[in-house]
């Protein structure tokens, strides 16, 4: 029960890593506040955790790229909980492309989803956490923010741009007692992957033994176990880590 009486915000919680996540702080006793642009999805999501005995949750539809947006949902989870004690940033967009075949409108909404979500949400949850005495941000950079990747120029872009300001914002708030870190997650088995599959004009099965075979560890990795790397950088077990970026990815940035 790590998160017992805290309360986390957590976006792009509606699937994959982000529901995985909102589902292990769940467990451990937080109260959540899932984050998703896609409303009938957030409440999907919570149905499901409800259904698994953890009630101490609820989604609020959110555009994390909107300032007005973030504004009224940081604003809300105050007034109803009274403080944030743990945020993950974890809502992020994929489109492959080399830098040349890049539409600069999927530029522009890849940057928003990715990276200027990061900013805003830090930028309306950190003076909070200031007033309160402290709290943990976690963000979820990609293991594209360490090693890049081919035909993603604006995503590896974003990753990259995470990845330092995490280390930024952690050496901002270090002795405000904030600690801010991220995941560099491998390719993990959720439905972005499986999207992701005809993105790159692959059957999934096809994809999973490519990306298998990537993956030193032989595999792709599970939400669950991004989940527990979440819970333990936001943990007050990890009192003494931040502004690090911990490869969740079975090997793949050590090759």
């Amino acid at each position: 029960m790590r998160f017992e009486d805290k309360v986390t915000v957590v976006t792009g919680g509606a699937s994959g890593i982000g529901f995985a996540s909102a589902k292990r702080l769940l467990e451990e006793g937080a109260t959540v506040v899932i984050a998703d642009i896609d409303e009938v999805a957030g409440a999907k999501a919570v149905e499901r955790l409800k259904g698994d005995g953890l009630e101490q949750v609820e989604a609020i539809a959110t555009d994390v790229s909107d300032s007005a947006a973030v504004q009224a949902l940081v604003a809300a989870v105050v007034e109803r909980h009274a403080r944030i004690d743990v945020l993950f940033n974890n809502a992020g967009f994929f489109s492959p492309a080399k830098v040349h075949e890049v539409d600069e409108a999927e530029w522009e909404h890849t940057m928003a989803v990715n990276l200027r979500s990061v900013f805003l949400m830090s930028k309306y949850v950190v003076p909070h956490m200031l007033a309160q005495g402290g709290g943990a941000i976690v963000n979820n950079a990609s293991v594209a923010a360490i090693v890049g990747d081919t035909a993603s120029a604006a995503y590896c872009a974003t990753k990259g741009g995470i990845a330092l300001l995490t280390k930024a914002m952690a050496l901002d708030y270090a002795k405000e007692g904030i600690r801010v870190n991220a995941i560099c997650c491998g390719e993990i088995d959720t439905p972005l992957f499986e999207r992701e599959a005809g993105q790159w004009g692959m059957t999934v099965d096809e994809f999973r033994t490519v990306l298998n075979e990537a993956h030193p560890v032989g595999r792709i990795g599970r939400p669950e176990e991004v989940a527990a790397a979440v819970a333990f950088l936001a943990s007050d077990e990890a009192g003494f880590i931040t502004g690090i970026l911990l490869p969740v990815d079975g090997g793949y940035s050590a090759a």
